[in-house]
């Protein structure tokens, strides 16, 4: 059944967006078309968006090799991403918007933008830091931060961050792997209405990274200089900045990703996906220890402005976005499911007693949007908003499904496949499909893949991240499934998949059923295979009242109508809360390890959870299974 149309793209929309005049230019009629060149005539493609958007001269191959993993691509291409960010630059042209907790936002100017940023390149090389050196930086969402990183990569280096929340294993389990020549950090940040001391942290951070200078920019900044700012142009696969993937098992994998691949990549999602224009203002809720920070300062790449905010988007309510949000006149909101799932719960009404009127645009990602998320936003944030939900990941830091300006929203549905993304559904086979919900597969490379994960000198741990089912060919680990209108419906991780008598299911769709019940705030399911008999599918759910048998009946008939008889859980079990990466997302796979018997520290890192206690009641049910 086709779901209903929420919204249309108006005709000035349809005139103004950067991807229609791009569409016209190349000849196609319809976004399907040019989506199928671009995916089909790949170099032409890449090519005609880095002559549209780069400053930089380019060499006349575009993709050496396609090999996956190994794809090279722009081969003697010299680029510096903060050259082509200051490029053609007034100053006094508004380059940032920010916010934050109990403070005035601040409006930084692309002159002020520059003198910070040629102040921190000053102040970094006087520490030593030249090209291939790595800058670490435990620091909050601020625009010192922003100047920090476009220093570190006017020279050459290799940037990453964390936000200030991490405990000090989780900071040392990242950096300490990539040996950072200088450590940037604050001793303090403040979030939810209270400030806290980092001092022992920092104390334990540095005292395991010993080679690191260390620089507190909350008390210790960089000195004034004189000396303007330069760029190093450095080839096209040169690294730009280390990510890392959750880390729930094991050292979280740095994965490094390269100054022309996210240029470009960003340059297009950017311009053409999120369509971004002179005077529009975007933003999106993130810290700098998530790859959404990377991405929302890419807007810097276009004609836009970009907001940041720094602190809790609960306090003093689940207002303050949307009041940020109507004071800075923002365009663009983006955020993730589960602050729109919170609204939703929380009664938030963005639209009623302030001025959204400049806000056209939400975003959502981190993790399916449910249609019930869908609704919302259009009854009580606008009609007219454009709504695009977008499915990527921190491996290429970017989406590949997902906004399109010049096609319509389905409710619950994902607007289209991203321009370069050659994403299809395959079945067990291995063979694509329509109309079935696969394994979500990229059959050609992008640029902003991993160039390596840091420290894997043979390639094997990058293999076997994304290419040991299907040789040459990206798994990603989601289901995925596109419709015959070409759009897409992520159904959360292949790999937490919960199959039922051969009936798969992602638990995305089993928790849109239980968070439908207005009792339950977040939940988790697992299934638990058990020797000789059927696997075992408990259901743990945070409450807002106590459990009782008429809500377990609920949730039951919920998930029975709305999923299937198949995946009604076994067992309704109350926690206090769900466990969650540092990212905000569900342990699914270490809380099923823990419940098949593997022992916790080897399950899941407790340094790498946003609340490691709300591990202790799956540890004791663990153990009270085994001792039956």
């Amino acid at each position: 059944m086709t779901p209903p149309v929420l919204w249309t793209p108006p005709d000035a929309l349809l005139q103004r967006c950067a991807l229609g005049a791009y569409r016209r230019e190349r000849g196609f009629e319809s976004y399907d078309a040019l989506w199928r060149w671009s995916v089909t005539e790949t170099e032409a493609f890449w090519a005609s968006i880095w002559d549209r958007y780069s400053r930089f001269q380019r060499g006349d191959t575009v993709l050496a090799s396609a090999d996956m993993p190994g794809a090279q691509w722009f081969p003697g291409t010299l680029v510096n991403y903060a050259e082509q960010a200051f490029a053609d630059r007034e100053p006094d042209q508004l380059a940032i918007i920010a916010g934050g907790e109990d403070r005035e936002d601040a409006h930084i100017t692309w002159g002020e933008l520059r003198a910070q940023t040629a102040r921190f390149a000053a102040g970094l090389k006087a520490l030593g830091v030249g090209r291939g050196d790595r800058v670490a930086a435990y620091l909050p969402n601020i625009p010192e931060t922003v100047a920090a990183f476009l220093a570190a990569a006017s020279l050459g280096a290799v940037w990453s961050s964390c936000s200030p929340d991490f405990g000090p294993r989780s900071v040392i389990d990242r950096f300490a792997q990539i040996e950072p020549t200088v450590l940037l950090a604050v001793r303090r940040y403040r979030y939810n209405g209270r400030e806290f001391d980092r001092t022992e942290a920092l104390e334990q951070i540095t005292a395991a990274m010993p080679g690191a200078r260390t620089v507190i920019l909350d008390e210790d900044d960089f000195p004034a200089t004189e000396e303007p700012l330069t760029f190093d142009r450095v080839a096209f696969d040169h690294p730009l900045w280390v990510l890392y993937s959750s880390g729930t098992t094991g050292l979280p994998k740095a994965i490094v990703q390269s100054q022309g691949g996210i240029l470009l990549e960003h340059l297009k999602v950017l311009h053409l996906h999120v369509d971004a224009q002179p005077g529009d203002r975007l933003f999106w809720f993130t810290t700098t220890g998530w790859m959404m920070w990377n991405f929302i300062v890419s807007g810097l790449l276009t004609e836009a402005t970009i907001l940041l905010y720094d602190g809790s988007p609960g306090y003093p309510s689940l207002d303050a976005l949307w009041d940020f949000a109507a004071r800075t006149r923002m365009t663009t909101f983006g955020t993730s499911a589960s602050y729109i799932g919170a609204c939703m719960k929380g009664g938030v009404e963005p639209a009623q007693g302030r001025d959204l009127s400049d806000l056209r645009a939400v975003g959502s990602t981190g993790s399916p949007l449910s249609p019930d998320g869908f609704r919302w936003v259009y009854e009580h944030v606008g009609s007219d908003t454009w709504l695009f939900s977008t499915s990527g990941g921190t491996d290429l830091c970017t989406a590949f499904v997902g906004g399109v300006p010049e096609l319509p929203v389905y409710e619950g549905e994902l607007q289209a496949r991203s321009l370069g993304a050659a994403v299809e559904s395959w079945d067990p086979e291995g063979k694509p499909h329509i109309g079935q919900v696969g394994e979500l597969v990229l059959t050609k490379p992008m640029p902003s893949m991993p160039i390596y994960f840091w420290g894997d000198e043979d390639g094997s741990k990058y293999r076997d991240a994304y290419f040991d089912t299907y040789p040459g060919v990206w798994r990603h680990g989601d289901w995925i499934e596109i419709t015959e209108r070409g759009t897409a419906i992520i159904s959360g991780r292949s790999d937490a998949t919960i199959n039922r008598g051969g009936i798969r299911m992602g638990t995305a769709e089993i928790y849109r059923a239980v968070l439908a019940v207005d009792a339950v705030t977040d939940a988790l399911v697992v299934d638990v295979p058990v020797e000789g008999e059927d696997a075992w599918m408990p259901l743990f759910v945070v409450l807002r009242e106590p459990l009782t048998d008429e809500i377990v009946a609920e949730i039951r008939k919920r998930v029975r109508e709305d999923c299937s008889p198949r995946h009604v859980p076994s067992d309704v079990i109350e926690v206090s809360e769900v466990p969650r990466t540092l990212s905000g997302k569900v342990l699914e796979l270490p809380v099923k390890r823990i419940l098949m018997g593997t022992p916790p520290d080897q399950a899941a890192s407790r340094d790498s959870l946003a609340n490691p206690a709300a591990l202790d009641p799956f540890v004791e049910l663990a153990a009270s299974r085994t001792s039956q």
